[in-house]
């Protein structure tokens, strides 16, 4: 499987209803960061209550 954003071998994939998607490391490190400073993520971890130290 290749990587959904370039040409790479695939290090990671992900499957929804039927569609999987492979994603390079790069790419999937990128799309981790996005998700760490997501307005939806921060939202997600007020619903859920989520008290994290570092």
């Amino acid at each position: 499987m290749r990587c959904h954003y370039c040409d790479r071998e695939a290090a990671y994939a992900a499957e929804k209803d039927g569609v999987k998607v492979g994603l390079c490391e790069e790419h999937f490190r990128e799309r981790l960061e996005t998700l760490a400073e997501s307005d939806e993520l921060s939202a997600l971890q007020e619903q859920l209550d989520i008290d994290r130290t570092e």
